[in-house]
């Protein structure tokens, strides 16, 4: 469910109206479009791992925008949201976006402006899965390493050479070649560059 095509704008809001309004709108742009009248009824249906974002009323009947949008980690939902208000305050705009909402809008909006926002929420959310399946498939090929192809990578990417990583293992220098050569290939890595850039998803170097 990875491609653009795929995407869904999950629509969430009490107000009848309001739904079909926006599910016209985003039909008309050729957008994948499915609507909730609660916030408890989209927990419940959303499929893990769908891609696309979250349009969604702050105020609503039982579970309200700003709590459901707090619940979204324990339902495994990792969606760009962009929150929706007829009744916006300040207080309600900044609660939101420390939560991790990606803007606030304020009823009645540009459809435009909507659907600007609505754009770049997919695209990011596209960038983000992007790079969870980067960092899945550099954890893979790291789980795919012997021992000590694991100890020569920790040695090059501090900077040792072969004969410092041969000294340091107490091994001679052609075997740390061969490692090496096993352990960049089984990475897919094919310069230092990249094994570094990779050692940093690995949490090797840098910040812990």
């Amino acid at each position: 469910m990875d491609s653009g095509s795929d995407q869904i704008v999950y629509v969430v809001d009490d107000d009848v109206d309001v739904r079909d309004s926006l599910q016209w709108l985003l039909e008309s742009m050729h957008l994948q479009v499915e609507s909730f009248s609660t916030a408890q009824a989209f927990l419940d249906a959303y499929p893990a791992g769908q891609s696309g974002c979250i349009l969604m009323d702050v105020r609503m009947p039982g579970l309200s925008g700003i709590s459901a949008q707090k619940k979204l980690p324990e339902y495994n939902i990792d969606l760009p949201l962009i929150m929706i208000s007829a009744h916006g305050n300040v207080d309600m705009a900044v609660t939101a976006m420390t939560q991790g909402a990606q803007t606030f809008l304020e009823k009645p909006f540009n459809d435009q402006t909507l659907l600007d926002h609505v754009q770049r929420a997919l695209a990011e959310d596209q960038k983000q899965r992007s790079n969870r399946e980067q960092k899945n498939s550099v954890h893979e090929c790291y789980k795919s390493l012997t021992k000590r192809e694991k100890q020569v990578f920790d040695r090059v990417v501090q900077g040792l050479s072969n004969q410092e990583t041969a000294d340091d293992l107490s091994v001679n220098r052609k075997t740390i070649e061969g490692h090496r050569a096993n352990m960049m290939r089984k990475m897919l890595a094919n310069s230092l560059a990249e094994l570094i850039q990779m050692a940093v998803v690995l949490g090797l170097v840098g910040d812990r």
